[in-house]
């Protein structure tokens, strides 16, 4: 999750700030037990439950992690792959490829499977960024363990981060952040900026390896914050005597991030199978004005009825503050406005100015309210066609404004039990805290079953139907909306049973419109007709004219093997296997039956 950044609150050489152990513990525990928490749906079965309202992403990203741990063990390209969109292959550093989680967590990978693993990571992310936040706050920025712990937890278990445990597990790596925003203000050190460049440059190279956009975002937040702050008449004569350790640091980690992301970066811009910008409708996935306002789905106020469906999908509710914290968010900046010095204020006016800019471009390039969408131009109208700024959602901007709520209620709590207020004053304070906070309380995300991994892979048999390293492809083509062919390989992947390879697959790559990305290869004549069939539950009609082209598309897939299980996983919708095949039959004639499921052997290997 990105920041607005503020560690520049405290001076050059912050006051010393007693560790309190026991706090420490309290709060990773209760971070820990809200995680579980979220999370508690999967944990009921981790290799049987799936994420409802975004099963295909669990699914990539567990694919990913097999594949990551499949390519370091086997000394493959981890950042390019010709197991999945045969025969051209996918890209993915242009991708989320979370190579460094791939890797480190490769052992448990093998060991429990990638949906085990994926939860494992989620469960921690989530209370990770909390713990983060906490740290900093606690460490750096504030002296009240209570106020940093508030603020932690608050921005870890955030309505836009429950919102991206829906199986994001770049955007749940909330912990990075505040990893950032220290290394970033380490640089105002003297005599330190060669270490601390370097540090920072491997922080940032681990970043981009885990969360690429959320990096981007961070250094925008952070850029804007530092310049403002910098440029603030309390802070000038701080800035120009920083400045040069500041950029000598930064350069150095320039070289360093450079360094080690030459090649991921050489991929992303220049390598093949790249694209630029995004399939995704900039006006869609922009940020509704209302939202700010609104309670989010998965909170005790969604629960109990104030959820909206303002937000483009179920896990892009990005804000969704709810309108008493937006009022307390106020009413905390004044306060600490009011007891604030010179320096302090120009922190309060930097954050002011960073989460009032970010809330202005999650807009998208016309404002929506409540829905309706109007004319009003955004300033992301403006910005929006620049490099890689194209290929960010306008919403997840929105992000950015939860620290910034989160360090102003910490500050608050802060300065409230340093200098307590009378007691009705501090009775107010009391509830409009409860009744801010307390709505947003996250209630678990919503699982359901998925349909199994078919004995056919789990017990090798696919071995005796395709060549080493052939390709073998589900009915329907693994797509987005059905992800059964990448936890197929994913499976096979981490049981050590060797490669098969899919055409298709989820996964971003060139074929969009205006030269954009798209969401899986150019649709071609037999996906089409799978997907025809699923969807509708009736068979196509299949004429010569139809089998001349699905002919073609098998040879350039080169698939010698179709498998339809009994019960196909549709992640957007049911899925009629009945229809699909009398389809299959149509083109191939009748096939095997081999452990649970139907196979079609279509070319020899």
């Amino acid at each position: 999750m990105p920041t607005s950044a503020s560690l520049a609150s405290a001076p050059a050489s912050p006051p010393r700030v007693t560790r309190d152990r026991r706090a420490d513990l309290t709060v990773a525990l209760v971070a820990l037990a809200l995680a579980v928490w979220v999370t508690s749906g999967l944990w009921i079965d981790p290799n049987g439950r799936a994420i409802t309202v975004n099963s295909s992403d669990q699914a990539l990203f567990e694919w990913l992690l097999a594949f990551g741990g499949h390519a370091v063990t086997h000394g493959d390209n981890p950042l390019f792959t010709y197991l999945i969109n045969v025969p051209d292959g996918v890209n993915l550093a242009v991708n989320t490829s979370i190579t460094v989680y791939a890797v480190v967590f490769a052992p448990l990978t093998y060991l429990i499977g990638p949906p085990a693993t994926f939860l494992v990571i989620l469960t921690l992310n989530l209370a990770a960024t909390a713990v983060a936040w906490y740290w900093l706050l606690s460490r750096h920025l504030v002296r009240s363990p209570l106020a940093a712990a508030i603020g932690g937890l608050f921005i870890g278990f955030s309505p836009g981060m429950v919102s991206h445990a829906n199986a994001h597990l770049n955007w749940t790596a909330g912990w990075l952040v505040p990893l950032l925003v220290w290394r970033v203000f380490a640089l105002r050190r003297p005599g330190h900026w060669l270490r601390d460049g370097v540090i920072l440059g491997v922080l940032v190279a681990i970043a981009f390896s885990i969360a690429a956009e959320g990096l981007f975002f961070t250094a925008l937040a952070l850029g804007l914050f530092v310049a403002v702050w910098a440029l603030h008449p309390a802070n000038r004569v701080q800035a120009r005597a920083v400045l040069p350790s500041f950029l000598r640091g930064l350069a150095v980690t320039a070289v360093v991030a450079g360094v080690l992301l030459a090649y991921p970066l050489w991929l992303h811009f220049a390598g093949p199978q790249r694209f630029h910008g995004t399939g995704f409708d900039a006006v869609i996935h922009s940020e509704d004005i209302a939202a700010y306002a609104a309670y989010p789905r998965r909170s005790l106020a969604g629960e109990a009825g104030f959820g909206t469906s303002l937000a483009p999908n179920p896990t892009e509710e990005n804000s969704f503050f709810g309108l008493p914290l937006l009022v307390l968010a106020v009413g905390c900046f004044v306060l600490v406005w009011q007891r604030a010095d010179a320096r302090r204020r120009a922190t309060l006016w930097a954050l002011g100015v960073v989460a009032l800019v970010f809330a202005a471009l999650s807009f998208g390039p016309v404002a929506k309210v409540d829905g309706d969408r109007t004319d009003l131009p955004m300033p992301f109208d403006l910005f929006g066609q620049l490099p890689v700024v194209n290929a960010a959602l306008p919403a997840r901007f929105a992000l950015v404004v939860t620290p910034v709520i989160g360090l102003l209620l910490a500050y608050a709590i802060d300065q409230l039990r340093r200098r307590p207020p009378s007691g009705k004053v501090a009775v107010a304070w009391t509830v409009g805290f409860a009744v801010a906070l307390v709505p947003l309380f996250p209630t678990p995300l919503l699982t359901s079953e998925r349909e199994p991994i078919p004995r056919f892979i789990t017990s090798g048999a696919w071995r005796d139907h395709v060549s080493p390293g052939g390709v073998l492809t589900p009915a329907p083509l693994a797509l987005d909306v059905y992800p059964d062919g990448q936890r197929w390989q994913a499976y096979a992947l981490a049981n050590r049973q060797g490669e098969f390879a899919i055409p298709s697959g989820f996964f971003l790559g060139p074929g969009g419109p205006d030269d954009r990305g798209r969401i899986g290869p150019v649709p071609r004549p037999f996906g089409a007709l799978l997907d025809q069939a699923a969807r509708s539950g009736l068979p196509p009609i299949v004429t010569e004219g139809t089998r001349e082209e699905v002919r073609a598309d098998l040879e350039h897939w080169r698939i010698e093997t179709v498998v339809l299980p009994d019960a196909v996983h549709g992640a957007k919708w049911p899925v009629d296997e009945d229809a699909i095949r009398r389809t299959l039959i149509m083109l191939f004639g009748e096939p095997e039956r081999v452990e649970d499921v139907w196979l079609w052997r279509v070319q020899e290997g």
